[in-house]
């Protein structure tokens, strides 16, 4: 009787130490990842078609549009998110600020309909707002108070992504050289997972373009 008691004991262990070691981790969530054929012969996917917001979706009330081929930040503060998600990346897009412009690149992030995303972290883009964290920034974590980017003029902002390694790039020169220690990461909301990019919408005032935007994934 107790050899039967000991066995089927240690067969519920060994059933819920499966099902612990079987299911995903809470903070690697499932992406929604593009398909392969996605890819141009170099790897390159492109996130906007230049005509419309095809393959995004807009948060609740935002006036982020599409005109000329660019993509317009503009109204009060909204998010416009990639239905395709990704974990390592390089990621590329021109950008131009106006004066008194704030906006941001989100990566690692999820969508909401309301707020700024609780998910990932912001590649700020920023200039000549108030808000003294300039572009190439990612919000919270590495702040930088000086930036290469100008207002009126076209940028490259490149954001590389692979394992825990974060760098940033204004027009090729790198401005952020990052790498997310687990006890660092654990106190704050921005981690590295897998997720969505989004663009900012931050205020009124704020007009911010982007255009070529791009990604090229990274093995996991």
């Amino acid at each position: 009787m107790l050899r039967l008691l000991f066995t089927a004991k240690l067969a519920a262990v060994c059933g819920l130490l499966f099902l612990v070691t079987s299911a995903p981790a809470a903070d690697q969530p499932a992406c929604n990842y593009p398909p392969k054929d996605a890819a141009d012969k170099d790897g390159w996917i492109s996130l906007f078609n230049g005509k419309d917001l095809a393959g995004w979706k807009l948060s609740d009330n935002s006036k982020i549009h599409v005109e000329d081929g660019k993509i317009i930040c503009e109204g009060k503060a909204s998010h416009v998110f990639t239905d395709w998600q990704f974990k390592n990346f390089i990621f590329e897009a021109d950008v131009q600020t106006h004066p008194h412009a704030n906006s941001g690149i989100y990566f690692h992030t999820h969508y909401q309909a309301k707020g700024f995303p609780d998910t990932g972290y912001e590649s700020q883009v920023n200039v000549s707002h108030r808000d003294p964290v300039k572009t190439g920034s990612l919000y919270h974590v590495v702040l930088l108070y000086k930036t290469p980017a100008k207002d009126d003029e076209w940028w490259k902002q490149t954001i590389i992504v692979e394992g825990k390694h974060i760098i940033v790039k204004i027009n090729d020169e790198v401005v952020v050289d990052y790498i997310e220690k687990p006890e660092e990461a654990a106190k704050r909301k921005e981690k590295l997972s897998c997720g969505s990019f989004a663009l900012q919408a931050h205020d009124p005032r704020s007009v911010t373009w982007y255009k070529n935007i791009r990604v090229k994934p990274l093995a996991d």
